[in-house]
Order: structure tokens, then sequence, then C-alpha cells
């Protein structure tokens, strides 16, 4: 009878306490998620606004850069995509605006 008492409150103990182990278990798995938000998620979506926000601020004769290394500078601008002019022959190249690495011209904010 005794051994059976103890063998139930040691079942009720281990219950209560299985769920702290298990809390103090999944805490570190917690902590890396946040660090990787804080580090890593959190500034790559910074960047991506940026480069949208630049993309979306071209304007006809910028020199840009897009991502294959060409250097040109804009001729016409539509919605996805705009039109540059590359080297001394004046060739034109229709590219996508996701192409754009970066805008070049330095632009005088007088907004801000």
């Amino acid at each position: 009878m005794l051994s059976s008492y103890l063998l139930q409150a040691g079942a009720e103990g281990a219950a209560g306490g299985g769920m702290a182990v298990m809390l103090i278990q999944l805490l570190p798995l917690v902590l890396i998620f946040v660090v990787f938000y804080f580090l890593l998620i959190r500034p790559q979506k910074k960047r991506d606004k940026e480069i949208q926000k630049m993309r979306s601020a071209l304007e006809v004769g910028d020199e840009i850069t897009t991502a294959g290394g060409i250097i040109g500078r804009v001729v016409s601008l539509k919605d996805d995509t705009l039109v540059i002019e590359t080297g001394s022959d004046r060739s034109k190249i229709r590219i996508a605006r996701w192409a754009v690495q970066t805008n070049n011209t330095v632009h005088d904010d007088v907004a801000e």
C-alpha cells in the first residue's frame, strides 16, 4: 500500500516537473529564433525596403548599375521595365526594374 502511494506521488511530481523541464528545453530554441529575427531577418527586410524605394524613385537620366554589372543611363521608364542607354555607341537595352542593383546618380533631397 505504501509503495503504491509512493509510486503515485512520484508520478504526479514527475508530471508537474516534466512540464517545467519541457519549458526549460524549449527556452534556448525560442531564444535562437529571437536572435535570428533581430540579427538576420529584420535587417534584411529593411534593406529590401530601401532597395524597393530606390527602384521606385528612378528618374530619366539616372545612371544605374544592373545586377548583371551593366552600367547605363535611364532613357525611359514604364511600370515594370525601363530602357537604358549603354556604351559610346548608345545602344539601348530594355531591362526589368527588379534588375537594377544601384543608382549611381546623387540626388539632392530637397524634401528632407
